[in-house]
């Protein structure tokens, strides 16, 4: 599942989900600074299956019925690695079950 990590998620905690997963940053994809809408679609045209975020605003900012991929909002006490990893193995379960025009607050 090819995943990308917003720029609110450290890049290292790409390296915490499984085999199978191809993680990608939004620095790696040369689209830092696009707003939510524009990141979705660019994510969406380039083969991107789900976005991990911790800005929990986006499902305020969203549109449900056009989203593309499940976007799966980390809210640990801060966005740091340790603070999100233990929130990563409930990231996998949502985005396995692939629910488009979803948006899980974990």
């Amino acid at each position: 599942m090819k995943l990308l990590l917003d720029e609110s998620i450290p890049r290292q905690l790409g390296r915490s989900f499984p085999e199978g997963f191809e993680v990608h940053t939004v620095k790696q994809m040369g689209w830092t600074g696009l707003g939510n809408g524009d990141l979705i679609d660019q994510a969406a045209a380039n083969g991107f299956e789900g976005l991990i975020t911790a800005d929990r605003n986006i499902e305020h900012q969203q549109n449900l019925d056009k989203l593309p991929m499940p976007i799966v909002v980390l809210t640990g006490y801060r966005t740091r690695v340790q603070d999100l990893r233990p929130l990563v193995s409930k990231a996998v379960e949502v985005l396995v079950r692939n629910p488009k025009n979803s948006i899980y607050c974990l």
